[in-house]
């Protein structure tokens, strides 16, 4: 049998001994061989450290996005080759569209929001900050990639998604990883791994990969390494309490498989759009990867008087379902991973039985299209009920990883909270309900157990992307029971992979340091109006002292009129009694239309186009009478790339626009965007 390869240090190793057999879920028969034993982890570490991590901590956000796009159509090549080999983990098509075609838009998605980032290796969090009185000393959040390496421990259920959705953002914040996915389906992520490496997108070092036991890998993690685990609550507690990781303070980002919920409100009756709802939500959570996903609801709340009813639909949408081998198109719901895992399954189900009843399915039983169910890890659709689920503790600590959830009643919304809490802390919750007051309610009141909520109604029905599925710019995650950590989340996940400094000094220094002009640094005055400039030559700083302009009644009065912004406190002078304003006030956008008068370059030159206002503030009244000028200063330069061959060159360029008055207050600041040509 072939043994599967590690991928360490730039070349493709086997690991000594026969390793650990993996098996076909459907047939049983064994398809490789894993193994780890031999290799020099401390190796594996630091070679993600020296030779990955500078590589990707020189290049821009917008390369690193450009890189991801590329591994995203790369991979998108070969997805039937990948089809072919996650039948053999028991996925069907539909499951496999998840892990696959799921895990590679992760990547899409990061790699479009390096358009959030800024064209250099790190970004600034938030605003800058004042910290005296003259203008002279300030502070600013920066972040910094990490200089160690992301170490990636994954569960079994996704062994694409799961190192795709992780890798897609430890690679955005300019970070290396070391994968180490579960070893019983590890084949998979063997076969996408061997393609993102022979694709070259990558640089050396960004992407290393073990299949099978992690060794001693944690007894080398340094404080600069981030740790992520996807797995049991048990196994992950066990690493991360580790005496390295708690001596080098690594941190360390768990998502623990959880007992989620659905709840239907009170307001659906059957026959209305969220009764047909709640039902195929429940029996897609129920069948999807037979049950193996930690997102999946465990836990299944209706009103008490609905409960009987509740109870029909859902075996008569359940016993739809039909089982067999995932090759077959006929067949909706595949095996488990393996038979270990049907026996683990079994096993916590019968703890479940302590206090609830079976009511749909069979223990020892199930009908197959095309399978063994003596060498398949085959297991029905299993649905329990508990009638008391304030006394019963089972079903709100207990997990059956597989095709398995309880149904439960509760007596009126408060009580639908209490019981969405007992379990402890969820990564995702729905709730069923066409009532806005209950979905605010329930919401509310159990946002502080999960890490997601879902509030499904007919509105959204139709492009809800369902209960169980995390999606790349949500955080995924949850506290207590799910872990504590958050993944993905857009550009919160990046955050997670680099160091937050806080930076004291000089605007000057602040502004030359992040290439963003902070308000009182130095400005460069050029007798070339920075208009005329090409985007390479404009330097940050750069500044245009404007003529001044003296307001005059008559702008106040013509701009009401072509704006028909007749605002009292503009046009009436006999309301500006108990108001701020001493008379008529100019309208904040003539003052800002007005400042665009006095820095704008009339001629044709680099200048495309006006992009748009980012931010603008009015901070004092302008009246007739009152003499106005503009300090325009270039603030960041963000380049762009061209769509299309004939594109013209071009980036983008905030200016910042202080506006002051005779007395040399500033009386608006804004940040204007203008599209710019680059040099011929």
């Amino acid at each position: 049998m072939p043994k599967l390869g590690n991928y360490i240090t730039g070349n493709w190793i086997a690991g000594d001994g026969e390793g650990q057999p993996l098996f076909n879920a459907a047939t049983g028969e064994i398809i490789a061989h894993a193994s780890t034993k031999g290799l020099d982890f401390a190796a594996i570490l630091d070679y993600a450290r020296t030779t990955g991590n500078p590589a990707l901590r020189k290049m821009t956000f917008p390369e690193r996005g450009r890189m991801l796009r590329a591994l995203a159509l790369h991979l998108r090549e070969h997805l039937e080759s990948f089809y072919r080999i996650s039948y053999l983990t028991g996925a069907t098509r539909a499951d496999s569209w998840i892990d696959l075609e799921g895990g590679i838009g992760n990547l899409f998605s990061y790699a479009s929001l390096r358009r959030k980032f800024p064209d250099q290796p790190f970004c600034l969090d938030g605003e800058g900050l004042a910290l005296g009185k003259g203008g002279t000393f300030m502070g600013q959040h920066v972040l910094v990639p990490k200089e160690g390496t992301a170490i990636h421990i994954n569960a079994f259920n996704f062994p694409v998604w799961g190192m795709l959705e992780k890798i897609a953002v430890n690679l955005l914040a300019g970070m290396p990883a070391v994968v180490k996915p579960a070893t019983v389906t590890s084949f998979l992520t063997e076969a996408v791994v061997r393609e993102i490496i022979a694709s070259g997108i990558l640089p050396p070092g960004a992407l290393q990969l073990i299949c099978g036991s992690a060794g001693s890998l944690l007894d080398h993690v340094m404080s600069q390494d981030v740790i992520t685990f996807t797995g049991s609550a048990s196994t992950g507690l066990q690493l991360k309490a580790h005496p390295r990781v708690l001596a080098e303070s690594t941190p360390f980002n768990m998502e623990a498989d959880s007992l989620n919920c659905l709840v239907l409100g009170d307001d659906v009756e059957p026959g209305m759009p969220e009764w047909d709802l709640f039902i195929k939500e429940l029996r897609r959570e129920m069948t999807v990867k037979a049950g193996q996903k930690c997102t999946a609801v465990r836990r299944i709340f209706v009103p008490e008087n609905k409960l009987a009813e509740a109870r029909k639909a859902l075996i008569k949408a359940i016993a739809q379902t039909t089982i067999g081998n995932p090759e077959n198109e006929k067949v909706r719901m595949g095996p488990l991973a393996g038979q270990s895992q049907r026996d683990e399954v079994r096993a916590q189900v019968t703890k479940l039985l302590a206090s609830s009843q079976l009511i749909y399915g069979s223990l020892d039983s199930v009908e197959l299209i095309d399978g063994d169910a003596s060498r398949g890890a085959f297991l029905s659709p299993l649905l329990l009920l508990n009638e008391k689920p304030f006394t019963a503790e089972e079903p709100h600590s207990i997990e059956a990883f597989g095709p398995v959830s309880t149904l439960m009643p509760y007596k009126d919304i408060d009580a639908a909270v209490a019981l969405a809490r007992k379990g402890k802390g969820s990564l995702c919750s729905t709730i069923v309900t066409a009532d806005a007051d209950i979905a605010r309610q329930y919401t509310l009141g159990a946002a502080t157990h999960h890490g997601r909520i879902l509030i499904l109604n007919n509105e959204c029905a139709k492009e809800s992307t369902g209960h169980g599925s995390p999606l790349p710019l949500l955080v995924h995650g949850g506290p207590g029971r799910a872990g504590g950590g958050e993944e993905m989340g857009g550009i919160r996940g990046v955050k997670h992979y680099m160091q937050r400094v806080a930076v004291q000094g000089s605007p000057s220094m602040i502004t030359h340091l992040t290439q963003t002009y902070q308000p009182h640094a130095k400005q460069t005055l050029d007798e070339k109006h920075p208009f005329r400039k090409y985007f390479e030559e404009l330097q940050v700083g750069d500044t245009v002292i404007t003529h001044k302009r003296t307001v005059t009644e008559a702008d106040i009065v013509n701009f009401a009129n072509i704006s028909w912004d007749h605002f009292y406190a503009h046009t009436d002078h006999t309301s500006i009694e108990g108001t701020l304003f001493e008379k008529p006030v100019a309208h904040g956008y003539f003052i800002l239309s007005a400042a665009a008068g006095l820095f704008v370059d009339a001629g044709k030159g680099p200048v495309m186009l006006n992009y748009g206002l980012e931010e603008c503030r009015f901070l004092k009244p302008v009246y007739a009478g009152s003499t106005i000028g503009v300090r325009l200063t270039c603030k960041e330069k963000i380049a762009q790339e061209k769509r299309e061959e004939k594109d013209i060159p071009r980036g983008i360029v905030k200016w910042y626009v202080d506006v002051y008055d005779e007395t040399g207050e500033s009386v608006a600041i804004a940040t204007i965007l203008t599209m710019v040509q680059r040099k011929p």
